[in-house]
């Protein structure tokens, strides 16, 4: 027996949509159990025939936590009915009938069968978010319905969006999809304004208004919102020394451990509170359990094309009206709670009021060689922002350049191994060309280097520029550096083994003697 939960009144109307025209559009406010609840409601439906319900989450931190907590309201362990598939890992098994996955992956599996042979519904979370890889998967699982699978339901999900633009594009030209509502149970939130002073940093500004809420709010645990992890640990250590004994400080992003990440979620012990440091992954993707008050920077990252090394690296932006809402929300599902916002109402007024989707602003490489290999004109697939013209140009003079395209712009053998590769275009043919030339295990330390964090700690001008060190570290495991992070490194250090698998690459190999490093 599921819960019930404020989206269980919306269960009805939701069958009835997807049985009839198999499209639909959920809106539902975080809490209102739409991520957990309504894939397990659907799992048994008729139309399903004993096929999967694939669910897409926008991160690895949310698939693993929906499909843990799918199982535990089943009573049953991950790989069981529930399931889950990232990039890195996997528990599914021969009974697994709804999967979660990251976007990426539904994308991989989309172009290796574009039937979708065994799946009756895909849903589409959080799609608020507007991922790039959303807005690809969402354009292709709709072309794949329309011309292979009449049959494949499609469902997105969203707390805060235009619903009826997906609706009628979800509709193909037609009626528009059923747009089903789903309230929630929450509270009033008090929101409470505290400007930040004049280039005031961020982290200084967060540990005074967390010592101020534990000071004058007697209960409840504290969600604070920040950008990105680096300003997580900064806070972290500012507030580790003012804190009172009965205070247990977490934090929550994508790059810890899963234990890590499990503790910050589950509810604090008795007679102590609790300060989770998270960034906006907890916006809507997870609850952190026991919450009240939420202390909010105001902040997000957002990617952006760096055009000095023609890849897209993370910027920090003003989040949007509705995240600051979703935001102040996570304080209002136990009772009244309280949001203290960093910025200031006048400044809130100016800001966008839903967050950019990252078609419009990031690098297409990546998508315009998705867009080559499954071999459909871009202009005739149903995107709700279609990709703006001269950066989707740009995109494919830069995979001719690369030997992806060739000059009918149709994928090349190297360009159809590169798309196999979860990396940018520029990092995937450098693994090729390095697996060519003998030196493959090289290439992916320097991938895994490149595309993520710094494996160094330390402010970005007192760190030293050598590539080698930092692939020596990797390639090492026994070597130190008093700047090497730990966590960083093994991250980096498991990535660069992934791809050599998916290379066919051996890891080691005398790679990096021979290139003198």
């Amino acid at each position: 027996m599921l819960p019930t939960l404020p989206v269980t009144a919306s269960l009805d109307d939701l069958r009835a949509a997807l049985a009839g025209p198999g499209v639909a559009v959920l809106q539902a406010p975080p809490g209102a159990g739409k991520t957990t609840i309504v894939p397990l409601a659907l799992a048994d439906e008729p139309w399903l025939a004993g096929r999967r319900i694939v669910m897409l989450e926008p991160r690895r931190l949310a698939t693993r936590a929906a499909a843990r907590r799918m199982a535990a309201l089943r009573r049953e362990r991950v790989g069981e009915l529930v399931g889950y598939r990232t990039r890195d890992d996997r528990q599914v098994g021969p009974a697994t009938r709804v999967e979660v996955v990251t976007e990426g992956i539904l994308t991989r599996r989309l172009q290796r069968d574009p039937g979708l042979d065994g799946v009756g519904l895909v849903i589409f979370d959080e799609f608020h978010e507007r991922s790039l890889q959303a807005d690809l998967g969402l354009a292709l699982a709709l072309d794949a319905r329309r011309h292979l699978r009449p049959d494949l339901r499609i469902l997105v999900m969203s707390a805060t969006l235009d619903g009826d633009r997906v609706a009628a594009l979800l509709g193909n030209g037609g009626d528009p999809a059923p747009v089903v509502t789903s309230d929630s149970r929450s509270h009033p939130v008090d929101v409470r304004w505290a400007p930040r002073r004049p280039r005031e940093h961020v982290e200084p500004a967060a540990v005074a208004a967390v010592r101020q809420v534990l000071r004058t709010e007697p209960e409840g645990d504290v969600l604070v919102f920040l950008p990105g992890a680096a300003e997580i640990g900064r806070t972290a250590d500012g507030l580790s020394s003012v804190v009172g004994p009965d205070v247990d400080l977490h934090t929550l992003y994508g790059a810890l451990s899963a234990g890590e990440q499990d503790a910050a979620l589950v509810p604090g012990l008795p007679g102590r509170r609790k300060v989770v440091l998270a960034t906006d992954i907890a916006e809507t993707s997870l609850t952190v359990e026991g919450v009240r008050i939420v202390v909010d920077a105001g902040l997000a990252r957002r990617p952006v094309l760096d055009a000095t090394t023609g890849l897209t690296r993370l910027e920090t932006v003003a989040a949007s009206r509705a995240s600051a809402d979703q935001r102040a929300g996570r304080a209002g599902r136990l009772g009244p709670g309280v949001a203290v916002r960093l910025w200031s109402k006048v400044e809130h007024a100016a800001r966008r009021p839903y967050t950019e989707p990252e078609i419009r602003q990031a690098d297409l490489a990546g998508l315009a060689l998705e867009l080559a290999v499954w071999g459909t004109d871009p202009g005739d697939l149903p995107f709700l922002d279609p990709p703006p013209g001269r950066a989707l140009a740009e995109a494919w003079r830069l995979l001719a350049e690369l030997g992806a395209l060739d000059g009918e712009g149709r994928p090349t053998p190297a360009g159809r191994q590169m798309v196999a590769l979860p990396l940018h275009p520029r990092l995937a043919r450098m693994v090729l060309v390095g697996a060519e030339r003998g030196q493959g295990w090289l290439a992916c330390l320097l991938a895994a280097v490149l595309e993520d964090r710094d494996v160094l700690r330390g402010r970005p001008d007192d760190l030293p520029t050598d590539v080698g060190l930092r692939l020596a570290l990797l390639d090492d495991p026994g070597q130190r550096h008093p700047l090497a992070d730990g966590r960083a490194l093994r991250r980096a250090r498991d990535r660069a083994h992934d791809l050599a698998r998916r290379a066919g690459v051996t890891a080691g190999g005398g790679d990096m003697a021979e290139a003198g490093l």
